[in-house]
């Protein structure tokens, strides 16, 4: 088998694959073969139809096969050893290939159209200057998250008087005859739709009768009324009176005070053992979240400035376009020129971006890919305000979101992003400046 490529300009190439009969010869034998052995031909046993009989029925597909795996095998080899860069696969001609006779010939020329890789330098040095914005944690967000956890510490506590956000049990009977009576209902009337219902319970003390309207208040919704009523839905448009609410109880939610036990709820018992150490604490996880923020938005401005430097790229567009066209389950799929432009954007990132990777020498192993799922269940938790989650459990999770192919080749790009992030702030020149998280948020937006 010979090869031959032919530069046809800076952007694409023509190979030539020439097989030969020695080449595939003995791989039709083979498949022939076996094909014999389990042939079910009537007038022959099996294992014993003539040879020439397989061979005159399956000769050439069989020919056509091997020859195609052959190919197939040895052009991405030859590719390999010779280090062409190729964008996607060689083409095969269509128009050469379909005046190839199989049958009749014995050695064959293909002919493929490539695409090669543009060449560029993204190399960065300190000469390159990019900006690094980062966000400081003010005492409003460690105020909200000191709150936060202390409400994950509270209590439901017994009141006297009703606030925004109690909850409320008591006997509701209907003000009619025969009316519905419901002893020990409870409800929240913060969760009430209309709002001069809600008022009526404001101020009121146990023992202290509140008489409000149901359907009113919970505008006419069936579920919630039938659930408060005690009846069927199919009823509750029939309930239209007034009711009177005699309060037993009121049930307030009461967070906790800032004590070793909110502490250790928080980061783990006496990783911080005072208010002044807690909050310090706090100011440090948001500053992490937040340079989490700061590292994106940096490889985002890097990919600008980048891409910006190298400039426009020249690429063999036709073949481009063909490439991505067969990838379409629709064999009459088109791509419209904006799509096809910023498909060439993301294929220019992509290039800076392996460049980028392969000249710092960035490998990613298994230890990377879980780490990086670690990060992600770690900043899941902590959206729930769990800033101290057990090492096994964090694993546990991480292991589980692994076994999800889509996820694990996320969790790959997010791993090789993070080194990559790495390779930015010590090669290139970081101009810093501290934002506010709004001003940081319109920066961001700048970039879509």
């Amino acid at each position: 088998m010979n090869f031959t490529l032919k530069e046809q300009d800076a952007t694409s190439a023509r190979l030539v694959v020439t097989v030969q009969e020695a080449d595939y010869a003995g791989l039709v034998e083979k498949t022939l073969k076996n094909i014999r052995q389990k042939a079910n031909i009537p007038g022959f046993r099996p294992g014993m139809v003539p040879m020439g009989l397989i061979k005159k029925q399956y000769g050439t597909a069989v020919k056509a096969e091997e020859i195609n795996k052959l190919l197939q095998t040895k052009i991405f080899e030859y590719i390999k050893e010779n280090n062409i860069d190729i964008l996607g696969e060689p083409l095969p001609d269509e128009a050469q290939q379909s005046t190839l006779d199989l049958a009749a010939g014995a050695d064959f020329d293909f002919e493929f159209r490539i695409a090669l890789a543009p060449k560029f330098d993204a190399t960065l040095t300190k000469e390159d200057k990019i900006a690094y914005y980062r966000i400081e944690p003010t005492d409003e967000m460690i105020d909200g998250q000191a709150k936060a956890y202390a409400q994950r510490c509270g209590e439901y506590k017994q009141v006297d008087s009703f606030e925004e956000g109690d909850m409320v049990k008591g006997t509701i009977a209907e003000i009619a005859e025969g009316g519905i009576e419901v002893k020990d209902a409870v409800m929240m009337p913060s969760y009430m739709k209309n709002d001069e219902q809600k008022a009526l319970f404001v101020g009121k003390k146990v023992g202290e009768v509140v008489t409000f309207n149901p359907n009113t208040a919970y505008d006419g919704n069936a579920a919630e009324l039938a659930s408060l009523l005690k009846i069927e839905k199919e009823k509750v448009a029939e309930v239209t009176s007034d009711f009177n609410c005699t309060i037993s109880e009121i049930t307030r939610f009461v967070a906790s005070e800032m004590n070793q036990n909110v502490f250790d709820a928080a980061f783990g018992k006496d990783a911080v053992k005072s208010e002044e150490e807690f909050r310090a604490r706090i100011k440090e996880d948001i500053a992490a979240r937040f340079e989490v923020e700061s590292d994106y938005k940096l490889l985002l401005d890097t990919r600008a400035y980048l891409m910006n430097r190298v400039g426009k790229l020249e690429f063999a567009e036709p073949i481009l376009k063909e490439l991505m066209l067969s990838n379409k389950a629709d064999e009459n799929a088109t791509i419209d020129d904006e799509t096809f432009r910023k498909s060439l954007d993301e294929l220019t990132w992509h290039l800076i971006k392996e460049q980028l990777v392969k000249n710092a020498g960035i490998k990613i192993d298994d230890a990377d890919i879980l780490g990086a799922a670690k990060d992600a269940t770690r900043a899941q938790f902590a959206q729930y305000g769990m800033g101290s989650v057990p090492e096994e459990l964090l694993e546990n999770y991480a292991k589980e979101m692994l076994k999800q192919d889509k996820t694990r080749e996320m969790l790959i790009n997010r791993a090789i992003d993070v080194k990559l992030i790495g390779v930015v702030k010590e090669a290139a020149t970081l101009n810093e400046e501290s934002v506010s998280v709004e001003d940081f948020n319109k920066k961001v937006s700048e970039n879509d």
